[in-house]
């Protein structure tokens, strides 16, 4: 009996030994992707015109800046999950100080923040359609803002968190940067190139890089933007200033978005938008 126990006893902390390992390895492999420094590639930054340096601050609004970071861009807590992480989107106003336009330029369009680490949550993947003079006057607008608060904390990976990192659930910015640069929405000819631009840039974080829709968490999926076809041209304008959806609804995450963001839009950037989805919706029929 006494070797049974002796013997079971073995094998319970050989289980928890295994187990210990198990999740050692996830912490090392979730936080080594978290804390890896990534090369960034050398940026071309070139002298915005007038009028894009002027549109800098409402495209910090139409980028969904303001609604991460907070107003101001001092920071703000984006994710408060012990389980999966807590993590702040920087004080931009404190790390604009004392980095360079490379830097930025890195952060914004590469996922790469400015001590080389691969950013998360960051929707570089998107704003990687900006061209260089759009960065440049981007950077303009948020070196224009008054540096105060404080500097935010390092991410903390919560266990939820690192399993994910560790099984390659959940991606850093770089990494999307990389597998979405190939996943583009239909061209549709230079007639819908304006509006193909705006929703490759502002629509993609949720909808995926062909707008065919995503999982944003469990139960809640953006839907492919053929959905937009449903609308009218002043419905959708009606939308997009408002967030109320057909039937009066308030959505989970595009309402806000929409109050926030993209009620910055002119009309005829919305119609630009409206035009190229429901002709994408009528060539995928």
């Amino acid at each position: 009996m006494a070797r049974v126990r002796r013997w079971t006893g073995y094998a319970v902390i050989g289980v928890l030994s295994l187990v210990t390992l198990a999740a050692a390895t996830v912490w090392v492999v979730s936080w080594h992707k978290v804390g890896a420094h990534v090369a960034a590639k050398p940026e071309h930054l070139v002298v915005p015109t007038a009028a894009e340096l002027s549109d800098g601050p409402r495209q910090l609004r139409l980028l969904a800046c303001m609604g991460c970071h907070g107003e101001g861009l001092r920071g703000r807590l984006a994710i408060d999950d012990p389980n999966l992480a807590l993590l702040y989107a920087p004080n931009l106003t404190q790390v604009a100080a004392t980095a360079t336009d490379q830097q930025l330029a890195a952060a914004i369009r590469q996922g790469i923040s400015v001590d080389g680490r691969a950013l998360v949550l960051m929707p570089s993947s998107q704003y990687a359609r900006l061209s260089d003079s759009e960065v440049t006057a981007l950077i303009a607008a948020i070196r224009a803002l008054p540096r105060g608060g404080e500097e935010t904390p390092p991410p903390r990976v919560g266990p939820l968190g690192a399993i994910g990192l560790a099984t390659g659930q959940f991606y850093t910015s770089a990494q999307l940067v990389q597998s979405d640069a190939r996943d583009l929405p239909m061209d549709l000819g230079p007639q819908f190139a304006k509006g193909r631009k705006l929703v490759m840039v502002n629509c993609a974080e949720c909808h995926g890089p062909e707008l065919r829709g995503t999982e944003l968490e469990p139960g809640l999926t953006a839907p492919d933007l053929a959905i937009a076809a449903g609308y009218d041209l002043k419905q959708f304008t009606h939308f997009m200033r408002t967030g109320i959806a057909a039937g009066n609804r308030q959505l989970p995450v595009m309402s806000r978005r929409a109050r926030d963001a993209f009620s910055h839009y002119s009309d005829d950037e919305i119609a630009s938008i409206h035009a190229y989805l429901v002709a994408r919706a009528d060539h995928q029929r």
